[in-house]
């Protein structure tokens, strides 16, 4: 097993648009993730973070090899899809994790 796990920071003045992305596209474009064997999309709630809203699509992969396959090609369609959208207004950060005990 595999995990990678993708935060995506929005500003408060894109909020509601960001939110209807999610709605609209994002659940989408992860029901439609060959490689993906399991997802989960979440609101992050934070004591930290005022200037905006995190949001985190945790994506579960058979190995690293495939993992690593999605980072190189689907990862970048989609933050250059985000970018092309929103701009500097939703950032995204990357997280590999390498589970060393699961019950999953």
């Amino acid at each position: 097993m595999s995990v990678l796990s993708i935060t995506f920071h929005c500003t408060k003045s894109n909020l509601e648009e960001w939110e209807n992305y999610i709605d609209e596209t994002l659940i989408l474009m992860a029901e439609n993730l060959m490689d993906v064997n399991k997802y989960i999309l979440s609101e992050v709630d934070s004591d930290y973070i005022e200037e905006g809203k995190n949001y985190n699509l945790l994506l579960v992969f058979d190995n690293d090899d495939l993992r690593e396959d999605f980072v190189k090609s689907e990862l970048q369609n989609i933050a250059e899809r985000v970018e092309d959208k929103f701009g500097q207004e939703v950032m995204i950060f990357n997280t590999f994790l390498n589970p060393k005990k699961s019950r999953f």
